[in-house]
């Protein structure tokens, strides 16, 4: 009996240590008004089953005790939330869990939203993937550049089908944005003028874009900033950017603000490139959004932004290489220049917008627009660069590794600048909207003032060999001057009208936008009229598939830049640029494996005449300033939106395109001697016995790239959310580089292909504040993410242009600028 006993005391003592502890979490959960939303799937994270929320947004689960476990909160058209605990025995945690709108990429393509789908060329951006995005320059044109290509990690700027950065439009809650003019390196960049905090939807149209948008060829950025209710910020810091933001709004709603400032220093960055010495880098912005409701049919809008930028280079010195590989000539090339002289550079815009919304009723919207736009620019540069050019010791064995050992060219050349920029925009606008049955018609006007004034006074001294090129033995002859002066004042009135028409039943449902617009501008005296036109079909398919084309004139009068020449005298004549554009291609939803997938693909073909033809150094576009070309570019482009992990977007974009150009009296001639022999530059001092005019004919521009791929990647860890990796990988098929001052080796030159990959991994630090005891230092937070990011990951050197050099026997060669190596970054975000 007493060995019986016994046997059950330490049964009961096993079957008490046996058993599981537990804890419970209870709590409510709210929208982002504060309604409780019942019906909210919340699971333990691993684990298949789980409880709904009551009909009042209540909740109570039992959960595992004495270890670490998270709640996963899902709700239909709302963005999960994943909470982290870890609670002793028989402890009761109190919860209240706010789910916020889906507001990802691929929510308009998953869920409801058919714009994105119907209208040509719109590719809908999540604002907040840029703060998280792994790049050199983050923003939002990092995003943009994944899915066009890029050749230059260091820029802002992108290029969309064949076109240059300055045939894109930028506006930001509808006022027109524009960047710095003067910047010829894109190491003197600053701040990206979209800060992506304040942002909330981001509309980019690669091309068929409305009547409603600007007078540009080739694409439009649409942003527009928050609108906030309630109180929130964030602050991160790197060491390459530091910036905060803040918003919120009054008690009774009426009154909202948005406030950001950021400062960027590449400092790092930049010293890692070829040319060392001291670089000063450093960038700032401030930027606000306020709002005021006046009554019920009245609302007030100002938005104001500051940017500021400056660049400091004392330059030491520089060691270039290069490798040669033909039948006629095999060697490793390097160039060493040793400087004298510094740069100096500030930039400054910033812009002052004021709208009135009116809503009439229900049908009729009005918004009346006044704003400000202003650029001072200063670069003043003096460089003096003595070099020698040869073969290069590549033998680590040997004493002389990394050295000239074979001396093919020797000289000084020298850059001084001073050139002063000054630019102010001045705009009234209206626009308005009509909603009536299946019709929502569409209608804008507005006044641009311009006045320009510069004063530029650039030159560049070149001496080979103890001989100033270009050669005169009576002068010293400067290789290239650039001096002008400018004072312009230039006023532009656009407009434009578009119907929007629904038509169709709930079985067949097709749209159509068709719309003109017109540009005056008075210093050309040129009037441009742009009929543009939009269709989709969706037919009756099992497959969810969506048709759409687009077609219409798209002209660019010119700016400030396309006037100005290569001398410098700016051509006040100069006509716009004309284009008709057509576009083609479907939008299909699918799902595979549970993962949501779209894919996208369209066709395009531009026809452009009166064409500025350009040249592009880095990031300087430098014009001819002649309406004396003509060009087309046509391509496909695919794209892939999917959710590799839920909740995590990722996307492939494919480009396969072509552009070239062909200019009026773009012919050389070959010369031969008596016995029909071509006389080479080698052989001047043969008698010319017959000429023959050859014509170029078209040829590639400075933006034709075969192929380009662009991956954004982001996944997590399956059984923790809270550690991720993001993924950004581009390529882009070689490019050509102009040749200057020659007709028949005009854009010869091959750029290498670009390749770029960059890697962030992200964990949480800590989570939401109501998972937090009230004595918590970090209570105010929601969350805080670290982040370690390598940019360039496979150590690529990219070259984005060439530094041409003479050897002794007056023979060019090329050597590659090139672009940075592989780097680290370390980054904090703490939201609130």
């Amino acid at each position: 009996m007493r060995t019986a006993f016994s046997f059950i005391l330490v049964f009961i003592a096993l079957s008490g240590f046996s058993q599981k502890k537990t804890a419970y979490v209870s709590g409510k959960v709210i929208d982002e008004n504060e309604n409780p939303l019942p019906g909210v799937t919340i699971t333990i994270l691993g684990r298949q089953n789980g409880i709904a929320t009551s009909d009042s947004g209540t909740y109570r689960i039992k959960v595992p005790a004495e270890k670490a476990f998270a709640l996963i909160f899902s709700y239909t058209g709302y963005r999960e939330e994943q909470k982290n605990f870890y609670l002793s025995d028989n402890e009761a945690e109190q919860l209240t869990v706010k789910l916020t709108r889906n507001n990802t990429t691929l929510e308009p393509v998953i869920i409801n939203d058919q714009k994105e789908r119907t209208e040509t060329g719109l590719v809908k951006i999540n604002p907040k993937s840029a703060a998280i995005l792994p790049s050199a320059t983050g923003g939002v044109e990092a995003l943009i550049k994944i899915l066009v290509g890029s050749n230059n990690e260091l820029t802002s700027q992108y290029s969309v089908r064949g076109g240059n950065y300055d045939e894109n439009l930028i506006y930001i809650n509808d006022f027109e944005i524009y960047r710095p003019f003067l910047v010829s390196n894109a190491q003197q960049e600053g701040l990206s003028f979209i800060n992506p905090e304040l942002t909330k939807n981001i509309n980019f149209y690669t091309g068929g874009f409305q009547a409603k948008y600007g007078d540009k060829i080739s694409s439009v950025l649409d942003i527009q900033y928050k609108k906030p209710t309630t109180f929130s910020g964030s602050a991160y810091v790197s060491l390459l950017e530091q910036g905060f933001h803040l918003e919120g709004s009054s008690h009774d709603k009426k009154f909202s603000w948005l406030f950001g400032v950021r400062s960027k220093t590449n400092k790092d960055l930049l010293s890692s490139q070829e040319v060392k010495g001291n670089y000063v880098p450093s960038a700032s912005d401030l930027q606000a959004y306020l709002t005021y409701t006046l009554t019920r049919k009245l609302q007030l809008e100002l938005l104001g932004i500051l940017s500021g930028s400056k660049f400091r280079l004392i330059p030491e010195s520089a060691q270039k290489s290069s490798a040669i590989f033909s039948a006629l000539f095999t060697a490793d090339l390097g160039l060493d220049i040793f400087f004298e002289g510094q740069e100096k550079d500030n930039y400054n815009t910033n812009l002052i917008g004021l709208s009135l919304n009116q809503y009439v009723n229900k049908k009729i919207k009005l918004k009346w627009m006044a704003s400000h736009y202003g650029d001072n620019e200063n670069e003043n540069f003096d460089i003096t660069g003595a070099y020698l050019f040869g073969e290069r010791d590549f033998d680590k064995t040997s004493s002389s590794f990394g050295q000239i050992v074979n001396p093919l060219g020797a000289g000084v050349y020298q850059n001084y600048a001073r050139n002063v920029l000054n630019i102010d925009v001045y705009n009234v606008s209206h626009k308005g909207s009509f909603a009536e049955g299946k019709h929502f018609i569409q209608w804008g006007a507005g006044v641009d003032h311009t006045i320009i004034h510069d004063k530029l006074n650039e030159w560049e001294y070149e001496d080979s060999a103890e001989y100033s090129l270009p050669y005169n033995p009576n002068q010293i002859n400067l290789s290239s001057v650039l001096k002008s002066s400018a004072n312009l004042v230039i006023d532009k009135y656009s407009g434009y009208v578009q119907d929007n028409l629904r038509i169709g039943d709930t079985v067949r449902d097709i749209t159509l936008q068709a719309g003109v617009r017109f540009n005056y501008n008075s210093l050309n005296k040129e009037l441009i009229v742009s009929p543009r036109a939009q269709i989709s079909y969706k037919p009756n398919w099992q497959r969810d598939i969506v048709f759409k084309a687009a077609a219409g004139v798209y002209d660019q009068p010119p700016f400030y830049r396309e006037m100005r020449r290569y001398d410098g005298t700016i051509n006040t004549g100069l006509k716009s640029q004309k284009s008709i554009q057509f576009v083609a291609g479907f939008d299909y939803n699918l799902a595979t494996n549970n993962h949501p997938m779209r894919i996208t693909t369209e066709a395009y073909y531009k026809s452009l005449t009166d064409v500025d033809v350009y040249d592009i150094d880095n990031v300087r576009i430098q014009y001819y300033g002649n309406n004396n070309a003509k060009a087309y570019a046509t391509g496909i482009e695919t794209r892939i939106f999917t959710e590799l992990v839920k909740g995590a977007e990722s996307w492939l974009s494919i480009g396969v395109s072509q552009t070239k150009e062909n200019l009026d009296n773009d012919f050389y001639y070959t010369y031969k001697n008596a016995e029909g022999e071509i006389i080479t530059a080698q052989t001047t001092d043969q008698v010319v016995a017959d000429s023959i005019k050859n014509e170029e004919g078209y040829v590639r521009r400075p933006t034709d790239r075969l192929l380009t791929l662009g991956l954004f990647l982001q996944d997590y860890l399956s059984t923790n959310k809270n550690f991720k990796v993001h993924l950004n990988m581009i390529y882009g098929s070689n490019m050509p580089y102009n040749i200057p001052n020659s007709v028949k080796y005009r854009n010869a030159l091959i750029i290498e292909p670009y390749i770029r990959v960059d890697v962030g991994f992200s964990a949480l630090l800590l989570s939401e504040k109501s998972l937090r005891r009230s004595h918590s230092p970090f209570r105010a937070f929601d969350n805080i993410w670290a982040s370690l990011e390598v940019f360039n990951l496979i150590d690529r050197d990219n070259t984005i242009s060439y530094q041409l050099i003479k050897d002794f026997a007056n023979n060019t060669f090329s050597i590659p600028n090139r672009l940075t190596p592989r780097l680290i970054n370390f980054k904090l975000l703490a939201r609130f």
